[in-house]
């Protein structure tokens, strides 16, 4: 490619591909050498010739199944919203890692009028489309397909995108205006031909299977001029061209489909009138268009398989076109109807005929037909197809392919781009159609024409879509053979024109040579063809392991703050006056701690609760007795305290004369932290100075400046005074979500990752570590405006007092984000999105990506000289409707601790402890009680506040047990034997706990209200 060329810099180009120098993702795109060079290489010279003995059959013909019975209705493939649609999110989200059958057909896809421009060009006659979007106005720009991407002149160019994608199909449709200019064999264009005989030879040459669709919407318009596709002589005319496409390219060509999207042809260019030929008659044109289609299509397949089955041995089928459509209440029958009317109107309208009895669906037939009864119609506006027609139609497919898109619910027609009706989709097929082996022929998203390389939307569609083919797949046996992208490269997207691109490939249509791009989305395709799939990753396999004989097992819980008497600061007004009444419940919240097991339990100690006012003029013995008998019950059942002193509940007096922004608070917080040392510090052995300092604000640099400073003064307090007598050790809590690039080709993506990283730990983490602000905080805060104020300098004598005070790292994590550039209009310079394929939580923020953990870990480790590490919060939430079987927890704690064990491992990271957020429900901030991420569930409704146990206790308390995780292949270990005394939601079917591969299994002793709990051994 081109690069920097010496003395030359960049006004000399070498490249066989160019680079924009200009545009900050440097896109790479091939020249016209780049696709010479590629076809002598792939040549090995300069001759053309197919491989001897070169196979290009995707499969092996099997004719079809005996006729089907009639659907029912509603059919009884209702059964796929029987299975799924009461899926929990967990299931529903949960990623599948797994690979498809060696055999699989990956493949991306075009069309004529879309790509191949050369409207007049060497005899091609008009189609319907030419004529359409000729009509100003008729696209938006007055966009058409004259040139496009000039596909007919630019074979080598698409060539060179298929063998870097390394697809094993391409499907393309023929012009029929090309061939037969006037739709008939008489007007026969021979060039046409020829332009299709070098497509397909040099697809075989490559090694690339032809998908021929014969009919993708561009009807030569002397066939329209005589009715189109309502006229009846149709079905005959368009057998004969089928015939001669055949006998012409059948000899290469072992993949055909008839038509693409054939309700698309009937309702939107008949009923509707949308496409060309813009017919609007819903209420009897699209029936007699469909009508005319099929039986084209069976006579199609009858010439086929009469005439060249046998010596050319390849597969005929349609492209058909469907939705997934999902109830509004899955509960409510007639919604479950309604989806499965909406499914035969949209797909069995032509699957049915061709796939079970050569006739429409009886739930069609019955709508149409009383509907035009009730019109006063002497007959259903739904033509009837003869008994020697019904034979001729039936099983006239060798395989079921459709196109897909996106998802709609019934009762508003709602389109929704969601993943899950894929595989909801792929299974009514199998259940409706007898099993067949499926091929998917489209699959895409459009993404806004701007977009050029950075196509992350359309990366995450893939990844979502596909994964959800394989779960289909891999998890419930459909038969699904291929999987086509759509599609190679942006090109005339029908109604909008050049607004919108589908393409892997950017094309720069106000460039004549229309150069082709890749996008980021064909990197990522190419990686998917490449493993077959997604096979598991190093991240998501589990290791087997112990940690350190002492290591620290911790559970959490905080207090709350005045804010929250605030109206509207808090969702639903709630407050903490009560809360979980903790104040209250000593012996309750010890006696969780047992069932748990674990060895520390770290609180925060209520500043305004012991110094009301804020400093030391009054002291609340109450509020100090409580915390010494809390410390001492602990105690008492051999758990340590870990005490933080300030988790964000500052004095309102203090507040009130300007809180962290007021440097008096850093004495004043030293004189707290000296009143709690000296009271308590002969029980409690471990400390932390402030929780999570990172909280942007008002003057948010001012407001960190004395936070260091105040955790500082209270380290030196305690290591001057305490530690000696004392033997305790104490740090601050730092938090951070790990984050990647969004896009990991692209290096302004990985520098924003990185100050990312830096503004959440580095912020705090480097001057206590390393003595000052990093480096590139400075930068990045200097050339950004002053709205949230200069960073502060600390002096010498500061960096001195500030540097080295930590016996440890506290770390507080919970999730990765993905990050981009953005200008420095926020703290990070980077904006942050995560990964649609992550499981969701009861929090918009927080996303299970388990895998950022052990990196995060490692960064500290290579950062900060692998200090001591705590875990002092980790955890997951949910939303919505109680359910103590919290598998979503379960599957949290069970992958993100076995990450920390893998750095600990693996990687030699000095983990010395972890902590669960948290202890039960509780207040979660300006969330209220709407986010609960407690492994004890808090009945707030109910004035005595039982606590009972969710599913999570059992796995928690099983991975303290066992210090880990025991390797099932060494036999069952003893640590899984121990009791968990607590409640579980243990209905059949609900009672999942497992710790890798060892089970645990309940026993239910009684209820819960209406819920069966259990004792787990």
């Amino acid at each position: 490619m081109d690069g920097f060329e010496g003395r030359q810099g960049y006004s000399q180009r070498f490249g066989l591909h160019y680079v924009n120098f200009e545009d900050p993702d440097r896109p790479r795109t091939p020249k016209q050498s780049a696709y010479f060079y590629s076809q002598v290489i792939k040549q090995n010279g300069f001759a053309l010739s197919l491989p001897d003995g070169l196979d290009v059959r995707p499969t092996q013909f099997k004719p079809p199944s005996k006729a089907l019975p009639p659907s029912e209705v509603p059919s009884k493939s209702k059964v796929t919203w029987e299975r799924f649609s009461h899926q929990s999110k967990f299931h529903r989200q949960t990623y599948h890692y797994g690979t498809f059958p060696r055999n699989f057909t990956w493949g991306v896809s075009s069309s004529a009028y879309q790509i191949e421009g050369a409207w007049n060009a060497d005899g091609k006659g008009t189609s319907i489309w030419d004529v359409f979007a000729h009509k100003p106005g008729s696209v938006p720009g007055n966009a058409n397909g004259d040139v496009a991407c000039d596909s007919y002149h630019r074979l080598q160019e698409d060539l060179y995108m298929l063998r870097a994608l390394e697809v094993k199909s391409y499907r393309f449709s023929l012009s029929w205006s090309r061939i037969f200019p006037t739709g008939l064999r008489s007007s026969l264009n021979q060039k046409g031909v020829d332009f299709y005989n070098r497509v397909i030879d040099e697809l075989l040459v490559n090694g690339i299977t032809p998908m021929v669709t014969l009919y993708h919407w561009d009807l030569p318009q002397e066939l329209q001029n005589f009715g189109g596709w309502e006229n009846s002589s149709m079905t005959d005319i368009f057998a004969d061209f089928s015939d001669f496409c055949f006998s012409t390219f059948g000899d290469r060509v072992k993949f055909w489909l008839t038509f693409n999207q054939p309700h698309t042809i009937a309702w939107s260019g008949y009923g509707l009138g949308r496409i060309p030929p813009n017919v609007r008659q819903p209420g009897s044109a699209p029936y007699r268009v469909a009508h005319n289609l099929i039986k084209a299509h069976a006579k199609a397949y009858r010439i086929y398989d009469e005439k060249y089955r046998k010596s050319q041995d390849g597969l005929v089928s349609l492209a058909l076109g469907s939705d997934w459509v999902e109830p509004k209440d899955v509960n409510v029958l007639r919604e479950v109807v309604a989806a499965d009317r909406a499914m035969q109107f949209q797909l069995g309208w032509f699957a049915h005929p061709i796939f079970k009895n050569g006739d429409y669906p009886d739930a069609m037939k019955w709508q149409v037909g009383n509907k035009s009864e009730l019109q006063g119609l002497a007959e259903s506006r739904l033509p009837e197809f003869t008994e020697e027609e019904r034979k001729s139609i039936r099983g006239t497919a060798d395989v079921f392919c459709f196109n897909h898109f996106t998802t709609k619910t019934v009762s508003h027609a709602t389109a929704r781009a969601v993943a899950w009706g894929l595989r909801r989709l792929l299974n009514w097929v199998q259940a409706e159609y007898g099993d067949p082996e499926i091929y998917i022929t489209d699959n895409g998203v459009a993404t806004d024409s701007k977009t050029k390389w950075d196509d992350a939307a359309r990366v995450f569609y893939f990844k979502t879509y596909i994964d959800e083919a394989l779960k289909a797949y891999d998890l419930d046996g459909v038969k699904l053979r291929g999987y086509t992208a759509a599609s190679l490269m942006d090109s005339f997207e029908w109604l909008d024109g050049f607004k919108v691109g589908f393409g892997l490939h950017h094309v720069d249509f106000q460039d004549l040579n229309r150069p082709r791009t890749p996008k980021y989305s064909a990197h990522f395709y190419h990686r998917v063809i490449k493993d077959n799939g997604f096979p598991t990753p190093e991240d998501e396999k589990i290791l087997y392991g112990n940690f350190a004989k002492n290591f620290i097992w911790t559970i959490c819980r905080t207090n709350v703050w005045v804010f929250a008497h605030t109206p509207l600061r808090v969702f639903n007004d709630d407050n903490g006056d009560v809360a979980c009444d903790s104040y209250n419940k000593i012996d309750e919240d010890v006696s969780m701690l047992r069932q748990l097991k674990v060895t520390h339990y770290r609180f925060s100690i209520s500043w305004p609760r012991v110094l009301p006012d804020g400093t030391t003029d009054y002291i609340n013995e109450a509020g100090l007795s409580y915390y010494s008998r809390l410390v001492d019950a602990l105690l008492d059942a051999n758990i340590q305290p870990h005490v933080t002193l300030y988790h964000w509940d500052l004095p309102q007096a203090l507040q009130d004369i300007g809180g962290w922004e007021n440097e008096t608070i850093v004495l004043k917080f030293r004189d707290y932290a000296n009143l709690i040392f000296r009271r308590l510090g002969h029980k409690v052995k471990f400390w932390i100075t402030i929780n999570e300092p990172f909280r942007p604000g008002t003057l948010p640099y001012i407001v960190g400046h004395h936070l260091l400073k105040a955790h500082a003064e209270a380290w030196h307090l305690y290591d001057d005074e305490y530690r000696s007598k004392q033997g305790g050790i104490i740090s601050i809590t730092i938090n951070s979500d790990w984050s990647e690039p969004r896009n990991p080709y692209k290096q302004e993506d990985v520098d924003a990752a990185r100050r990312v990283v830096q503004f959440y730990i580095g912020w705090f983490a480097h001057p206590i570590f390393k003595g000052d602000y990093s480096d590139m905080m400075k930068t990045i805060i200097r050339k950004r405006s002053l709205e949230a104020g200069l960073l502060p300098e600390f002096t010498a004598k500061e960096v001195e007092r500030i540097k080295g005070t930590y016996d440890y790292f506290g770390f507080n994590h919970y999730t990765t984000v993905l990050a981009f550039p953005v200008d420095f209009g926020n703290l990070q310079g980077a904006g942050t999105i995560a990964d649609r394929t992550w499981l969701d939580s009861g929090s918009s923020w927080l996303k299970v990506s388990p895998f950022g953990f052990r990196r995060i870990l490692n960064f500290i480790k290579e950062e900060y000289g692998n200090p001591p590490i705590i875990i002092t919060e980790n955890g997951i939430s949910e939303r919505g409707p109680v359910d103590l079987n919290d598998l979503h927890r379960s599957h949290y704690y069970e992958k993100y601790i076995n990450q920390l064990l893998k750095a600990y491992v693996l990687d030699g990271v000095d983990i010395r402890g972890y902590t669960a957020w948290s202890l039960m429900d509780n207040l979660e901030w300006a969330t209220g009680f709407s986010e609960r991420f407690g492994l004890f569930y808090v009945n707030h409704s109910d004035p005595k506040l039982p606590r009972v146990a969710k599913t999570s206790v059992a796995t928690y308390a099983t991975v303290i047990a066992c210090n880990g995780f025991p390797d099932p292949a060494t036999g069952p270990h003893e640590c899984l034997n121990h009791e968990v005394e607590g409640a579980f939601d243990c209905r059949p079917g609900n009672c999942r706990i497992r710790i890798g591969n060892s089970a645990l299994t309940p026993r239910v002793f009684g209820t819960a209200g209406s819920i069966p709990v259990c004792v787990v051994y």
